[in-house]
């Protein structure tokens, strides 16, 4: 290294440490924190150095130091805007958790809690016991048990009553669920043996009699929420399958996939109800509480008591188990579903679900008008489809309205995204569009915000 050459001046860490402002930042991020930023920076001048630039003063490389810190210490997890016009985005988290739910976890997280603790009688409870009791009034079943997710649900079922036996699924059912996770894979996984049915399109109740045997340990049936076979199909129902199953002394499962109680969704979006009477037929049923049922990702699994008794004692249970915080989410969710007037109010999936087209276009339009002129005549709002999602009533369409937004659609797209919080749309016939369907109140303004950011950004490089 040559005399003149400007690394030579570059501080130490010590020294730049020692400065008044790296004490404030240590006390927000730790000073080894602090110390590792200042050692990355100095780093980055020294391989970056040539003998004409010169060194950046101390004041310059502190701030250069924090600038890197705050960038690394965003979360990886953080807050999106929901433009897409998917009310249960899977890639966005699905449901939005209801203010009460919200205000649950807040309250029990930062404490103690009586998770497995029954407080009256001063000895070990069980932390199944929480939700039991609501899951039971809502959807009328004999008990009920919640694990980490409805896949998980699935294979605690299968593995509880058919480990080392046949499981008879419908060819038609064998769904993929997501993620590339298939129905036939997760019966192999749980220990049993898959027995396929009837045919892609038709399986009737003698197809499965027919396949029966000694080997027999569950007769179960999938909902195909995410797809749709039309022409000439038909398929057993879950009450002759009960039917069968009694007969042949084998238990009958049902997997909903996405389920929300009866009289709060329009029929074409809310699927099988989990308390109707095909449910009540069944000896166990499985679905998702983070779908249509608007709470946290949870495995619902209701039936028969002493069904769920079996579940209850299986080892898997462990393993599948949720934590404090998803039970009181979940129990908050169940309050509202006590009400279908609550449910329709208070769970962010369900109000967006059911809210008319004309309030989302009305929305969308004060957002509109909150804008400067020469942004705003950019804006167009417009009539546009949102989707329930999360491989729920992937074919049916929900009426609602947005903003097409004139200019580089991908470029607009890209800064939306850059933005804090970002704002996911969507590009469609060369524009970028905005849903307001999940875009509510401070959301919106939001959503305004940076598409109004994204559009001033244009315009200067427009200009430059």
């Amino acid at each position: 290294m040559s005399p003149s050459d400007p690394r030579r001046a570059l501080p130490s860490v010590d020294r730049l440490l020692s400065r008044p402002e790296a004490e404030d930042a240590a006390a927000r991020w730790g000073r080894e924190p602090v110390a590792t930023a200042v050692r990355a920076v100095l780093d980055e001048i020294r391989e970056a150095a040539t003998s004409a630039a010169p060194a950046p003063d101390e004041t310059a490389l502190f701030a250069r130091a924090l600038k890197r810190l705050e960038r690394e210490s965003r979360p990886g997890l953080h807050r999106v805007l929901n433009g897409t016009g998917v009310v249960l985005h899977t890639n966005l988290g699905r449901a939005p958790l209801s203010d009460e739910a919200a205000e649950a976890i807040a309250d029990l997280a930062t404490g103690y809690s009586n998770l497995e603790y029954d407080v009256e009688a001063g000895r070990r409870g069980d932390r199944y016991d929480h939700c039991a009791a609501l899951l039971r009034r809502v959807v009328g079943a004999e008990d009920a048990v919640v694990v980490n997710n409805n896949a998980a649900a699935v294979v605690l079922i299968v593995n509880e009553f058919a480990r080392g036996r046949d499981v008879l699924v419908s060819r038609g059912e064998l769904v993929e669920i997501g993620g590339s996770f298939r129905i036939p894979e997760m019966i192999e996984r749980a220990g049993a043996r898959l027995v396929e049915v009837g045919a892609t399109n038709r399986t009737r109740i003698a197809d499965y009699r027919a396949a029966l045997s000694e080997r027999t340990g569950l007769l179960l049936k999938v909902h195909p929420a995410n797809f749709r076979i039309e022409g000439f199909t038909e398929s057993a129902g879950v009450e002759e399958l009960a039917a069968l199953g009694r007969e042949a002394d084998v238990p009958v499962a049902w997997d909903l996939g996405s389920a929300a109680p009866a009289g709060v969704l329009p029929g074409r979006l809310a699927g099988p109800a989990p308390s109707g009477p095909e449910a009540r037929a069944a000896d166990v049923v499985s679905w998702s509480g983070d779908k249509l049922f608007g709470g946290p990702q949870a495995g619902i699994i209701h039936g028969r008591a002493d069904a769920l008794a079996r579940l209850r004692r299986n080892p898997l249970l462990r393993a599948f188990r949720v934590d404090k915080l998803t039970l009181v989410a979940l129990e908050a969710t169940l309050r509202a579903w006590l009400d279908p007037e609550l449910a329709r109010e208070r769970l962010p999936a369900v109000r967006r679900l059911t809210e008319p087209a004309s309030a989302v276009r009305e929305r969308a339009s004060l957002a509109r008008d909150m804008l400067a002129p020469g942004v705003r005549e950019r804006i167009e709002v417009v009539p546009l489809a949102a989707l329930v999602g999360a491989g729920s009533a992937p074919e049916q369409e929900i009426e609602s309205a947005g903003w097409a937004v004139d200019g580089p659609a991908s470029r607009i797209d890209a800064l939306c995204r850059a933005g804090r919080p970002p704002l996911v749309g969507r590009v469609e016939d060369g524009r970028f569009v905005v849903d307001f369907r999940c875009l509510e109140c401070g959301d919106a303004e939001l959503a305004a915000a940076r598409v109004a950011e994204a559009l001033e950004a244009v315009a200067r490089d427009g200009d430059a």
